[in-house]
């Protein structure tokens, strides 16, 4: 597939698609596998541009203190968070 991306944002999108069902892992924790620790904001942007919502499941991705963050597909957080606890992921703070 040819997607359409800043390279920084190909390179997010890579790392989103190895994340197994079931586990998250944070917007700081994939700014810092791309050698970019302090391009947090980056890569959730990164997420709210992502043209292929199931292929590169950006759901797994939340925030470094325990909250979901934001979810850019059709039903928002609700949606996000109804994927999570449907893989199993429980760990996520409520607000």
């Amino acid at each position: 597939m040819n997607l359409k991306g800043t390279k920084f944002q190909l390179q997010v999108w890579e790392e989103i698609k190895k994340i197994p069902k079931g586990s998250v892992k944070t917007y700081k924790e994939i700014a810092c596998i791309l050698g970019k620790p302090n391009s947090s904001r980056a890569v959730a942007n990164a997420c709210a541009k992502n043209p292929l919502i199931i292929e590169i499941p950006c759901h797994r991705v939340i925030r470094s203190d325990g909250l979901l963050g934001g979810y850019s597909g059709r039903g928002g957080i609700k949606k996000k968070k109804k994927l999570l606890i449907k893989e199993g992921f429980f760990k996520f703070k409520s607000i």
